[in-house]
């Protein structure tokens, strides 16, 4: 009895893998030759890593993939290969906090604002910065701004049980 269902098993598990679709490795190119996206599809579904270049050759954005959607955390740059910002994917959507960086100057890029996101929306706080240093928050629901503050004495007293 233990052998048949050993037996049984064992076919069952070599038949499903026989169903699915195996991954491999793609490549998509620009007209001119130069790499557009690279990354993992199992059939025609993008599935884990994927990059995506400019013409230029420099990488656009990086990130994970599942069942064709963005998921993950994801890295976007500029054509002068400076990040300009990152964040949470869930089902193609912006979620957690994303980071967005000024990117204006040759100089190693700067934290402008950080977001917080849900279902791609704005939904929480938002923290905008200058020359690296906090000057100011702001609360969000559903994309409505519902506050703004300039100095954290007030901040945290509008807001008691924030935690940035």
């Amino acid at each position: 009895m233990i052998h048949q269902f050993c037996l049984f098993l064992l076919l069952f598990s070599f038949s499903g893998s026989q169903l699915s679709t195996p991954k491999a490795y793609q490549y998509e190119y620009y007209d001119n030759g130069v790499l557009k996206s690279e990354g993992w599809k199992s059939g025609n579904t993008k599935e884990g890593y994927w990059y995506f270049y400019y013409p230029n050759g420099k990488v656009y954005q990086k990130g994970k993939f599942s069942k064709n959607e963005k998921h993950g955390y994801w890295y976007f740059y500029s054509q002068h290969n400076q990040l300009y910002k990152e964040g949470h994917f869930i089902s193609n959507k912006a979620e957690k906090w994303w980071i967005i960086y000024d990117i204006a100057s040759d100089k190693e890029s700067r934290i402008t604002r950080k977001y917080q996101y849900k279902n791609n929306k704005k939904n929480g706080y938002c923290l905008l910065y200058k020359n690296d240093k906090l000057f100011k928050a702001e609360k969000y629901s559903n994309d409505l701004k519902l506050g703004e503050w300039t100095d954290i004495f007030s901040f945290k007293k509008d807001n008691p049980n924030a935690s940035l």
